[in-house]
């Protein structure tokens, strides 16, 4: 690094070199530029009506062949009472083991 400029130094050297740069490239006269967009213009439009038929051909074979139609199913469970939840019936623990008792008693058969 011999030659230290400062930032502006090497920024306007930057420059110069761009410009020279620009001075040794072949600019197309104005046919060639009027031939080549015209090309550039074509492949585009191309492009965009084969995407476009690709696309809508798809959304057309996937409806023939039914991909979108909505199925509705609808499952039924059965719930006993004993499943169902009650957020008002709070049970406190010792009543629920005491009810447990009870019933275990009073089912038992006498003998």
């Amino acid at each position: 690094m011999a030659d230290k400029k400062n930032i502006f130094g090497r920024i306007g050297q930057k420059f110069k070199e761009v410009i020279a740069e620009f001075k040794r490239v072949q600019w197309p006269d104005k046919k060639k530029l009027k031939n080549t967009s015209a090309v550039v213009l074509l492949v585009i439009l191309f492009f965009a009506v084969y995407l476009t038929l690709i696309g809508d051909g798809g959304r057309w074979l996937l409806d023939k062949v039914g991909f979108y139609d909505v199925v509705e199913t609808t499952a039924t469970t059965e719930t006993s009472a004993e499943e169902t939840f009650d957020p008002s019936a709070t049970v406190n623990s010792d009543e629920t083991s005491a009810a447990t008792e009870d019933t275990a008693t009073t089912t038992e058969p006498a003998a």
